[in-house]
């Protein structure tokens, strides 16, 4: 039922009103309060009022924030002392979707052992329903002034030292999707960032681009910027957890190189960041160069918060996610918009870009109809995790890991075979020194897949 970033599918087939009942349900087992919210998507509002009665029929009182950014969502567990969030959104897919996302008090989402129990107590239908003069309330609530807030606190533009006065602060466009991160255009705002919009207006059909903020879809916020003098371009999806970027000369920043310079300026010498395994060599060479490790986990944001702690001081996904520890573990894209910004304010994005080694990589999804079934073919095919000769596919030299997926290791560059959390897809992702070398790669991973999808 659960994938790595919660339940979603298409509205009215996997995600029903039915569905969030019974999850609203089976998250009051265990939460007396509980705190939720949604993304613009008009089924949303049916999938929340669904998700509240089921709360309320097993004694939760709801604290409802109707439309919020996911962030705002899991930041505001803990503001209302609650002992769970629940973001009815299915983030950056298309509008025929929705789904349904939970958060823990620590503002990480459900790990894998209370999602299975969610599973349980929906799959068993073992709930603990109320009577009528025990059910629990709904209150309406609006958290966006407090999540920016928290925004303004963590913006540090130096004036008076970098900068001469707040008039110099960064000029900053932001493309919102017709998604719900408004609170990044009112934090920035406040602190006297002057801030050019698109596509401002919450629309859950997202009619100006897709919810996923990426290369190909952010053509109009590259010539805003390009064209208006902004220092940099901001973009997430449609419930802004992801954040991604356009330099000041309207490039599309790469995601790779976006998280190694976030986590440059969040770790020092000594400290590790988290980062999935589908992660670019080149995150690891620019950091090794600042005596800063890396960590890798699963893809998905939850096992990224896991591995955070201790000296592991910041986390961050190729696909836009980025958690700071200090602040919340949950994927805060207007969190990481500010620290963006306020990283502009000192070195442009594109100088610091230069600086940030490319090495090709290609990432592909093979269409399957049963993932599982694939996934364990190419094991088969793979062989066993670390070095050695076993598996028919398996090359001299080579090293397998299968912390996500199976990763082979190679002298040249690495591939990487894994399963969609969301989607009927298996996710090829390879990566060289060499273009040749990656293409090569790449048409092995994809050949993998196909052979045992026949």
């Amino acid at each position: 039922m659960f994938g790595t970033s919660g339940i979603r599918g298409p509205v009215g087939e996997e995600v029903t009103a039915e569905l969030a009942l019974a999850v609203g349900r089976a998250v009051g087992v265990d939460s007396r309060r509980a705190v939720i919210g949604r993304d613009p998507r008009e089924s949303g509002r049916l999938l929340v009022d669904t998700l509240a009665a089921g709360l309320r029929e097993a004694g939760t009182d709801v604290v409802d924030l109707g439309l919020a950014a996911t962030p705002t969502i899991a930041r505001a567990v803990s503001w209302y002392d609650a002992g769970a969030g629940v973001s009815v959104t299915a983030s950056h897919n298309p509008p025929t979707d929705n789904g349904i996302k939970l958060w823990q008090p620590s503002g990480q989402a459900f790990d894998g052992a209370r999602r299975k129990e969610i599973e349980r107590h929906v799959r068993e239908g073992e709930f603990d329903l109320k009577p009528w003069d025990e059910l629990g309330t709904r209150t309406r609530e609006d958290a966006t002034d407090r999540h920016v807030a928290a925004l303004v606190d963590a913006i540090d533009f130096d004036v008076g030292d970098d900068l001469d006065t707040s008039d110099d602060l960064p000029v900053v466009a932001v493309d919102l999707g017709n998604g719900a991160g408004g609170v990044t255009v009112a934090a920035l705002s406040e602190v006297g960032c002057r801030v050019e919009t698109l596509n401002a207006q919450p629309d859950g059909s997202f009619p100006a681009r897709p919810s996923e903020p990426n290369e190909g879809t952010l053509g109009s916020l590259c010539t805003l910027v390009a064209g208006t003098g902004c220092e940099v371009g901001l973009a997430h999806d449609g419930d802004a957890d992801r954040l991604v970027a356009v330099d000041s000369d309207g490039e599309f920043v790469p995601k790779d190189a976006l998280l190694a310079l976030f986590a440059a300026e969040a770790a020092s010498e000594g400290e590790r960041v988290a980062c999935p395994v589908d992660t670019s060599l080149a995150v690891e060479d620019y950091l090794a160069e600042r005596g800063i490790g890396v960590e890798y986990t699963p893809v998905g944001d939850v096992y990224v918060a896991e591995a955070l702690g201790d000296d592991v001081t910041f986390g961050g996904e190729p696909s836009g996610a980025w958690i700071w520890p200090a602040q919340t573990l949950c994927p805060d894209g207007p969190l990481a918009a500010c620290r963006l910004v306020t990283m502009c304010a000192r070195t442009p994005l594109a100088e610091r870009v230069r600086d940030v080694p490319s090495y090709p990589i290609e990432r592909t999804n093979v269409e399957v109809r049963d993932k599982e079934a694939v996934m364990e073919g190419v094991r088969e095919r793979v062989g066993d995790e670390g070095d050695g000769a076993n598996g028919t596919d398996r090359r001299e030299n080579e090293k397998v890991t299968t912390l996500d997926g199976v990763r082979i290791d190679t002298d040249e560059g690495w591939i990487l075979v894994r399963a969609s959390g969301t989607q009927p897809l298996i996710r090829v992702t390879a990566e060289a020194r060499a273009a040749d070398r990656a293409a090569e790669l790449s048409l092995r991973g994809r050949e993998l897949v196909e052979n045992e999808s026949e």
